[in-house]
């Protein structure tokens, strides 16, 4: 976010969120863009149709992919960048300006002395907890990125107030099996919330699944931002929502509707008796609804 020169060709290596988010903004700033990423897809926790429909977006605006490839080696040649990638049995240098390796993060904690203090680190880095984010060592709770987990700053917000409520309100709260909404602000934005379907399905459970078009949504048709799609995991026995995803025009807002009722435990035949606002993209949910069906 310091660079004075606007990269002629960026080449990302990483096709999850600071890689998308960054290569987007950069395209739409005037560089060519090319994202490397050793997944078959981007986004490689998120179903499918999810990562497709984001990809067709982004290519949409120039962004280039290589997908399933494997970085080998990055080489500086006069003002040249160059990385040489292997897909399959394909070898391929590309030539950029700049690289911006988006491949994760390592936490700060080889300089803060813990061995001293005999609190632990796992292999990554990450200073070991419990569910009320305690150390081993008595008086010491670590809150935050350091400690793993989602690297989102609500869920380090999050984190604050569950462990204020345990030591100064003497309450007994945990981090273990909260919901965790989160958004990548791309555009179109994906909102996220819960289980995937392809976690949902891992539990074994009965599900219902629905899937919106948000070409659909009254609102995103006004807005000619009709890009993307709302998808809902329901416990079919339960009526219990698992997971949803809304990848569209202010998806990380509109997601958070049914991440309160996540939050609430309430069935998803609620969303169906809605009186929803004309026209807002919260519209979209009647839908969304309407297509929910039984999965084998």
């Amino acid at each position: 976010m310091e660079l004075r020169v606007l990269p002629e060709h960026l080449v990302v290596l990483g096709g999850g969120y600071i890689g998308l988010e960054f290569g987007q903004m950069f395209r739409r700033f005037g560089s060519r863009v090319t994202v490397i990423h050793n997944g078959d897809q981007i986004l490689a926790r998120e179903d499918p149709e999810i990562s497709r429909e984001l990809q067709k977006s982004l290519e949409a605006d120039g962004v280039e992919f290589r997908l399933k490839a494997n970085t080998t080696k990055v080489e500086k040649q006069g003002d040249r960048v160059l990385v040489t990638i292997t897909v399959g049995q394909q070898k391929e240098t590309i030539s950029g300006t700049h690289i911006l390796a988006a491949t994760g993060r390592r936490p700060n904690t080889d300089d803060l002395g813990l061995d001293k203090a005999g609190v632990a680190v796992d292999s990554h880095g990450y200073i070991k907890v419990n569910g009320r984010m305690e150390t081993g060592v008595p008086g010491v709770w670590a809150l935050g990125d350091v400690k793993g987990g989602p690297a989102f700053t609500h869920i380090s917000y999050n984190d604050f107030q569950i462990l204020y409520a345990n030591i100064i309100d003497g309450k007994n709260l945990s981090i273990e099996n909260r919901y965790v909404p989160y958004s990548l602000f791309t555009d179109p934005q994906l909102g996220r919330v819960g289980m995937t379907e392809k976690e949902a399905r891992a539990t074994g459970r009965k599900l219902k699944i629905g899937s919106y078009p948000m070409a659909y949504v009254s609102r995103a048709i006004e807005r000619s931002e009709t890009a993307g799609l709302m998808k809902i995991i329901v416990d079919a026995e339960r009526d219990q929502i698992l997971g949803a995803a809304i990848l569209g025009i202010e998806g990380g807002e509109t997601v958070q509707i049914l991440g309160a009722m996540m939050l609430a435990g309430a069935p998803s035949a609620v969303l169906k008796g809605a009186v929803y606002i004309h026209p807002t993209l919260a519209e979209g949910l009647f839908g969304l609804m309407d297509s929910v069906k039984p999965v084998d």
